[in-house]
């Protein structure tokens, strides 16, 4: 059985708010888990900041014994220490220019 911790996500219209979970890969975005180990809310509150509430002890063991992040929850892993930061990405346009491969006119 894969296991994969991701997002699922609650909340109403235009104010989404994502719990942070473990379930089985087959498992529909909002279906059955096994854990919640987290919550994640996008919208900056008051303070200017989003917040982001994990429960580290719970994600080690489950990364521990095997289970893979989605790339938005490994980002926010990333942010908080538990993962190392996930590397940014440039656009493709970006990369063939600075490799030499597109020569410009």
């Amino acid at each position: 059985m894969v296991v994969r911790i991701r997002l699922a996500r609650f909340g109403r219209k235009h104010l989404p708010f994502y719990r942070i979970f473990v379930a089985d890969a087959r498992a529909p975005r909002d279906g059955k888990h096994l854990e919640v180990v987290g919550t994640y809310d996008p919208i900056p509150q008051r303070d200017g900041n989003k917040h982001v509430a994990l429960n580290i002890l719970r994600i080690k063991y489950w990364l521990s014994v095997g289970a893979q992040p989605s790339d938005r929850v490994a980002k926010l892993l990333g942010q908080a220490g538990v993962l190392p930061p996930t590397p940014k990405r440039r656009p493709i346009a970006q990369t063939f220019a600075t490799s030499g491969l597109i020569q410009k006119q």
